[in-house]
């Protein structure tokens, strides 16, 4: 794969945008001779690949960070109604004698 291509890809694609320094470093690449330009393709589409990955990684954790937190919440909530349901079937059960 070439990196125009990569990188038509990647500048469709909405949710792996890469950074503005990679896409200049792509452009500054793309205007090399073509000698140079076969040199450089293949280590820059591992760090565009990279980069993707990272990318895509990073946002899988912030989902699971808000799913945490999110659950937490719940949790907390569950032990908040827990502890008011002992405590009144508590003060229930003392009235009783």
């Amino acid at each position: 794969m070439d990196i125009k291509t990569n990188y038509d890809k990647t500048k469709n694609a909405d949710n792996d945008q890469l950074p503005i320094d990679l896409n200049d470093l792509i452009s500054a690449v793309q205007s090399l001779p073509e000698e140079h330009r076969k040199t450089l393709q293949n280590p820059l589409n591992r760090v565009v690949e990279y980069t993707k990955r990272r990318r895509r990684i990073l946002n899988l954790i912030q989902e699971a960070l808000s799913q945490l937190r999110m659950d937490m919440k719940y949790l907390m909530f569950d032990l908040e109604a827990t502890r008011r349901e002992r405590d009144a079937y508590k003060d229930g059960f003392e009235s009783d004698f």
